[in-house]
């Protein structure tokens, strides 16, 4: 795999799509950078970051998605991913908040954005956007943020973490392939942010209710068990978790 180490650069995902448009790229070419100016995250949401102080990074994936039904499969795989190397970190009290962000302590500290690129109804790349705070220590007007370096008291490399990162999506993509997303989907299930438990949630027209995860199904959507005893599914842009 290729590795593109950049200083600064407005988004990362923008700049390894602009390149894999102009260049045939190996799968899992990856770039990061010291600095990002325009990241981004779910929603159109804005990360900022201080230089050099965390993990910037995108990643092509190829040759593993065949469809537009299976593309949740990908969600699972780097949410999987990041976890399980820093669960190897010994990062305490991780789970994973719908869709794919990374907690600690009920605290992020990874953020994922993945950009499909449909080249035909069977040939579909993905630029993964992965944002980790690493070393970072104050986060001003994110008090949902935080770093492995403050839940854990150690500071990290994050170029290292990038390639653990890489090395583990290979492998988990390889499930994906093999027709084994079950264990992924498992592994994803036992680790989902607050699953099984009353939490507040609100909609898009600022309508707040309590209700209980239930699941996720294959097509990204979050099932929740409202007051009423009813199921409703969400997708993405539909409803808002608060914790």
């Amino acid at each position: 795999m290729q590795f593109i180490k950049l200083d600064a650069i407005g988004s990362t995902n923008d700049y390894l799509k602009e390149i894999s448009r102009q260049n045939r790229l190996e799968n899992f070419t990856t770039v990061t950078a010291q600095m990002q100016t325009n990241g981004r995250g779910q929603m159109g949401a804005t990360w900022e970051t201080e230089s050099g102080k965390n993990l910037i990074m995108s990643i092509l994936v190829k040759n593993i998605i065949q469809s537009p039904a299976s593309i949740f499969h990908l969600n699972i795989a780097i949410a999987c991913s990041v976890f399980t190397v820093l669960e190897a970190h010994k990062i305490p009290k991780l789970s994973i908040k719908w869709p794919n962000d990374i907690l600690s302590a009920q605290k992020k500290v990874a953020g994922i954005l993945i950009e499909n690129l449909f080249k035909s109804d069977t040939e579909i790349e993905a630029v993964i956007g992965v944002g980790l705070n690493v070393n970072q220590q104050k986060f001003d007007h994110l008090p949902q943020a935080t770093s492995l370096l403050n839940v854990s008291g150690q500071e990290f490399d994050p170029d290292s973490l990038c390639h653990e990162i890489v090395n583990q999506l290979i492998e988990y993509t390889t499930l994906i392939v093999e027709g084994r997303t079950d264990v992924l989907w498992d592994f994803y299930k036992a680790h989902l942010f607050k699953k099984g438990i009353p939490m507040p949630f609100e909609l898009p027209d600022g309508t707040r209710f309590m209700g209980i995860i239930q699941d996720v199904d294959t097509n990204g959507r979050l099932h929740v068990m409202q007051e009423d005893d009813t199921i409703q599914h969400f997708g993405v842009k539909e409803i808002r978790l608060l914790y």
